[in-house]
């Protein structure tokens, strides 16, 4: 076993800062937090030049990044360079995320996910099909050609995936896969979140009480409050087992319409943060292709010829900074944002999101101005600036 003890830097543990301690990691995960004094003899220690160690950014929506969409790539090495290249912007955890597809070419993503998890790909945590069960109304930059409801054979291959991997979520439209579909597929282990989807409230608490416990980009894509029909927007605000996913870039969602959605929320489910990366995160490209349309880079968003946004030019560690500095949140509930309330959501928070016992060793330590200096996933060093 490896141990070793990391100092000179700040830790938030998830919760509350920690001052003038170590962080113990023992065979890739952590031991415990402990003052500097009481290290034991013989660890060998790492001391940081001050800054914050804080636990690893969690996505669970990322459809690319490095030059890579899943959509085009479903490699292990694809899944590789799109889970590298999120490293350098904090992020330890995430989920690759299939936009809407062919039976055969999401069949080839589970098998490619299969994959990546028996090489133990750094990162990789499972993987996140968003589609191709959604609502037409709804379909935002998903290709409308391969929206379709969902059939038995769909909903098996889907039971059968979960076997092979460690974690699966699905974006589904409530209006269009039923609740006992919805059922079946959480007493599988497959977590449903609605997204791309026009329901009613009354779907929306339908999908709720089947087991669906999330929704897509919060806003984006969804039918939105009125002040009679309060539509996918306003149910999943008001369900408490209902959390929600948010792609806060200042072009998605207006900074007003985020605080607005904080103060609504009802717990003890939470809003937190994804970026819904694209290919070009992380590289210095100004286009890609997606089912054989072109999406344009420019003035921060992602775009189709028609104007219909894309995905998003967004990272981790930009978003934190968005809801500390223009949202107004504190840097601590920004955190938590990318790393406690996405484990939570995603059911891996024993093991993510927090620094304390029993947590796998993926941190990030941050510099002056939220810079990242390096990047960990259990235990080993994954990006240095």
């Amino acid at each position: 076993m490896t141990r070793t003890a990391l100092t000179g830097a700040r830790i938030f543990d998830g919760e509350e800062w920690i001052e003038g301690c170590a962080l113990l990691i023992n065979d890739g995960f952590i031991e415990d937090v402990v003052p500097q004094a009481d290290i034991p003899f013989g660890v060998h220690q790492h001391k940081l030049d001050g800054g914050m160690l804080v636990p690893g950014f969690v996505d669970l929506q990322v459809n690319g990044g490095g030059g890579v969409l899943l959509n085009e790539d479903r490699s292990v090495d694809g899944l590789r360079t799109i889970c590298a290249a999120h490293y350098q912007f904090g992020t330890t955890a995430l989920l690759p995320t299939l936009i809407t597809d062919t039976p055969e070419i999401t069949a080839q993503t589970i098998a490619a996910g299969r994959d990546a998890l028996a090489a133990q790909v750094p990162g990789f945590i499972g993987l996140h099909l968003e589609g191709p069960h959604l609502s037409l109304a709804r379909k935002g930059a998903h290709d409308p050609k391969l929206i379709r409801p969902m059939n038995d054979t769909d909903l098996e291959n889907l039971l059968a995936a979960r076997k092979a991997l460690p974690n699966l979520l699905t974006t589904v439209a409530a209006e269009t896969v039923t609740p006992a579909q919805i059922e079946r597929l959480v007493e599988g282990g497959v977590v449903v979140s609605i997204g791309h989807s026009d329901a009613t409230i009354a779907q929306v608490e339908a999908a709720a009480k089947a087991g669906a416990s999330m929704a897509t980009h919060l806003f984006n894509a969804m039918s939105q409050i009125g002040n009679r029909e309060p539509g996918v927007a306003g149910g999943v605000l008001t369900i408490g087992g209902m959390s929600a996913g948010l792609i806060a870039d200042g072009i998605h969602v207006h900074p007003a319409t985020i605080a607005l959605a904080l103060r609504a929320k009802v717990g003890p489910s939470r809003i937190f943060l994804v970026t819904d990366a694209m290919s070009l995160t992380g590289s210095d490209l100004q286009s890609f292709t997606l089912n054989g349309r072109v999406i344009h880079r420019a003035n921060g968003a992602l775009r189709l010829e028609d104007g219909t946004l894309a995905g998003a030019d967004l990272t981790m560690i930009d978003a934190i900074r968005y809801m500390r500095d223009v949202v107004g949140i504190s840097l601590e509930e920004a955190l938590r944002m990318a790393t406690l309330y996405p484990a939570h959501a995603m059911g891996v928070a024993h093991r993510h999101g927090f620094l304390g016992k029993g947590a796998v060793a993926s941190f990030v330590h941050l510099g002056e101005h939220l810079a990242v200096k390096s990047t960990w996933i259990d235990g080993t060093a994954v990006y240095e600036a």
